[in-house]
């Protein structure tokens, strides 16, 4: 781990400013990904801004029938919360999906939005890779595929989205709250946060260099049947394959988002008006100008099994 500086705050402001006056810097919340990155010399942030202590951990109702989420809220408490586990249950289905108990202890919500990728090529420093190395090149796309995406991917990058928890607030149509140094603030949809790789699959997020996220907000309830499937190599403590987080309602009607095959949790609200008609027709959809390698072209099909398990589910 290369030599860095520390430096604790006590209030959002306070974090956004120091990132604000400090280059290099990078926030510690849980740490659990970012130390881990640093350790491997992937990260090497000059400063960081250790933002345990600035609040941020609470979830409260909103006026309008919705829950905001603090960003440093622990995944095992979001997760464990009555009003996520009785009003968004896929939510919590899908927190619990993800990592270990000691990991969903110290990770934070806006760390786990904010995870990277783990792509092997990324992880690998011997390896090219545009997202470590800008302009490097992709060792994935010639390379070993069969976990990494085919979809919204690039020439530069084939790399996924790891997270469980950001494919559920995208069905659940969430958005986070970010606040800059000079006090500005601002509202994103994930859609909006998530950047697509193209050319610069360095660049991940649309966050500013000293932009925090201050909170998730998930709108007034849906109802309806709430079914997080997750495909993964072993049983616990893998990321997903292919994942399908769905929200269905009685008269077929529903909302799905698809992780482990996009740079980014995967919804096309327009296919969802395909789902009366079965998983075959909205897979085709969803999946439009999908780009697979020989190696991962079985995800096509993985994910239109794992629909209609989740279909069959939610009938049952």
């Amino acid at each position: 781990m290369k030599t860095f500086t520390y430096e604790r705050v006590h209030t959002p402001a306070e974090a956004a400013a120091a990132a604000a006056r400090t280059p290099g810097a990078k926030f510690l919340a849980g740490g659990t990904n970012l130390l881990d990155l640093m350790k491997l010399e992937i990260e090497a942030p000059q400063h960081i801004i250790d933002i345990g202590k600035i609040g941020l951990n609470t979830i409260e109702s909103t006026p309008v029938g919705g829950l905001r989420i603090g960003a440093l809220v622990s995944n095992t408490d979001l997760a464990a919360h009555p009003i996520v586990r009785r009003d968004y249950g896929l939510l919590a289905r899908a927190v619990l999906a993800g990592a270990s108990g000691q990991l969903r202890n110290k990770a934070s919500t806006a760390g786990n939005l904010l995870q990277r990728t783990r792509c092997p090529y990324f992880y690998d420093t011997n390896q090219l890779c545009n997202k470590r190395v800008p302009g490097s090149g992709c060792a994935a796309i010639a390379g070993f595929s069969r976990q990494l995406g085919i979809i919204g991917t690039s020439n530069s990058c084939i790399a996924t989205y790891p997270g469980d928890m950001a494919v559920a607030m995208r069905a659940l149509d969430a958005t986070v709250e970010t606040v800059k140094a000079n006090g500005a603030k601002r509202t994103l949809s994930l859609d909006q946060l998530y950047r697509l790789p193209g050319q610069t699959p360095h660049q991940e997020t649309t966050l500013e260099k000293n932009e925090l996220i201050t909170s998730v907000v998930l709108p007034p309830p849906v109802g309806g049947v709430h079914i997080y499937h997750k495909v993964r190599d072993r049983s616990s403590y893998a990321f997903a394959l292919v994942s399908v987080g769905a929200i269905l309602q009685k008269d077929g009607t529903g909302r799905v988002a698809v992780g482990g095959i996009a740079p980014r949790p995967w919804r096309i609200e327009s296919a969802e008006s395909l789902l009366p008609s079965g998983a075959k027709a909205f897979t085709a959809q969803l999946l439009k100008g999908a780009r697979p390698t020989k190696e991962n072209e079985y995800k096509v099909a993985l994910v239109q099994r794992t629909l209609a398990a989740v279909l069959n589910e939610a009938n049952h």
